[in-house]
């Protein structure tokens, strides 16, 4: 089998997409806040307390990275008090399916030493 596809271009050169996704998902705390968004809307108390060791001003950053990526959505509710929740949009819920493989493969591949939370 050869590396060139039916249409001329190499295989192994093919991967761009991949390389923006594990670009973009690869950056610290990006996976981890999607996949606590997974179970449903949060606020940023909850995803402060959900993914410990992440500062307050990094946690702000990814935040407002992941929403202007289009993957959260943040909603303010006017209050009293006022609250800001965060959801993943039908971008965001897309990768579900991915994280999951991801932390299957983890938890057959990967020992727990050296994990951040484990």
């Amino acid at each position: 089998m050869s590396a060139v596809s039916d249409a001329g271009h190499d295989r192994r050169e093919c991967a761009s997409g991949l390389a923006r996704a594990f670009g973009f998902l690869g950056k610290r705390w990006n996976g981890l806040l999607i996949s606590v968004l997974i179970e449903g809307p949060a606020s940023y108390a909850e995803l402060k307390r959900a993914v410990p060791g992440i500062s307050d001003s990094m946690l702000s950053e990814r935040l407002a990275e992941l929403t202007g990526a289009g993957l959260f959505e943040r909603t303010v509710d006017a209050g009293p008090p006022v609250a800001v929740s965060y959801r993943l949009t039908p971008a965001g819920e897309a990768l579900a399916p991915a994280l999951e493989a991801l932390r299957a493969w983890a938890d057959d591949n990967l020992t727990r030493e050296g994990c951040a939370g484990a």
